[in-house]
């Protein structure tokens, strides 16, 4: 659901930070043509209203790089409103006391819009109601804290996991179209992100063909790249043939991969999401290693855009966007190379995501 507590790089972000936000007239491709009941600013999106509002972000955690980049992208989408007119951000640090209290805060404060990332999930529910009911637009996205839509917050801004898990399915019939064993990795236990992607997988695969290997529903690493090795280092050594490696987050495997060569056996398929790192680890190990091949959906920083787009709209009666889910598109195939091949920017840090919309060059001064 959410990205890792513990990533390659861990950066600082602070724990409040407010910006007064310029006129921007950028367009948008998320929002729907639909008519709304409000009216949009000349040159804006179509989900920016004319009503001038004030928004705050909050965070459960916000100190690694993929964190950096998705606060980045929601700031990015929000200054191309006008109407909103101050912005402040909140990061819980890790801690689901402060992450509350920092909801609460913000709607004392008096926002009327809020977007939320609520890694604790349905502890966080409480605080979400309580912000609706003070006439807060609320909106929480990518985690599922509970509740419904209309009733305990305004909408929740999911991502469609299923979908990544029938895209890296599709990918693996073509690639190894005789079957094969898969392991595949996924975070904490019993995460709802890791068992939406393994049922888009069962739709697709023909259990007589591949068989999943491993702890089930997936192995446990916690997104985090120390547990990723052991995982992967205890799998290696159990299993003599593994043919495929599915993972719902691919820069922490950069660490593992090199167990399998240390063995004496080549990197096997890997179909995953996408960072710079991984992309230059494959380019650098390809050639030692004949079956490794790289599939990566987008690691969903664009996630927060869509989830801006629709507290904006809300708050400033503009159109709101087509969907409520944001669906990772497919981003590199080193067999096909459509829609992309697997590309290593060297110049470029290995804890930034190409998949985003923020450009690499960008991410990279978000890091210093």
């Amino acid at each position: 659901m959410s990205r890792p507590n513990t990533a390659i790089r861990v950066l600082a972000v602070s724990s409040v930070a407010a910006l007064a936000l310029a006129a921007c007239g950028s367009s948008s491709d998320g929002a729907s043509p639909a008519a709304s009941g409000g009216s949009t600013v000349s040159g804006a999106p179509s989900w920016c209203g004319s009503k001038q509002i004030t928004l705050g972000l909050t965070d459960g955690f916000g100190g690694n790089s993929w964190r950096l980049v998705t606060t980045a992208s929601a700031k990015d989408e929000i200054a191309k409103c006008p109407s909103v007119t101050s912005f402040t951000y909140a990061d819980g640090q890790g801690d689901t006391q402060k992450a509350i209290s920092d909801i609460q805060g913000l709607v004392a404060k008096g926002v009327n819009a809020l977007v939320v990332f609520p890694d604790a999930g349905n502890a966080m529910l409480p605080a979400l109601q309580s912000a609706k009911e003070a006439g807060v637009t609320t909106v929480p996205y990518r985690v599922n804290p509970g509740g419904a839509d209309g009733k305990d917050y305004d909408v929740w801004v999911g991502a469609d996991f299923v979908t990544d898990g029938k895209n890296w399915a599709d990918w693996l019939t073509k690639t190894l179209p005789s079957g094969g064993n898969i392991l595949f990795l996924s975070g904490p236990a019993g995460n709802s992100q890791g068992l939406d992607e393994l049922k888009g997988m069962k739709e697709v695969l023909d259990p007589g063909k591949y068989t999943f290997i491993g702890q089930a529903p997936f192995e446990v690493t916690n997104w985090d790249p120390a547990k990723t090795q052991q995982v992967l280092s205890a799998a290696i050594a159990k299993y003599p043939k593994i043919d495929a490696i599915v993972s719902d987050f691919g820069p922490s495997l950069v660490g593992a991969l090199p167990e399998f060569e240390k063995s004496g056996r080549s990197i096997p398929a890997l179909a995953t999401s996408d960072g710079n790192v991984l992309s230059c680890f494959y380019e650098a190990h390809k050639a030692q290693n004949p079956d490794f091949k790289l599939f990566t959906v987008a690691t969903g920083n664009d996630n927060a855009r869509l989830a801006v787009q629709w507290a904006v709209a809300l708050a400033t009666g503009g159109t709101p966007p087509a969907s409520k889910q944001f669906k990772a598109p497919a981003f590199e195939d080193s067999v096909g190379g459509k829609p992309s091949p697997v590309t290593c920017k060297k110049d470029l840090p290995g804890d930034i995501y190409l998949s985003a919309q923020m450009a690499g060059q960008d991410q990279a001064k978000l890091l210093k």
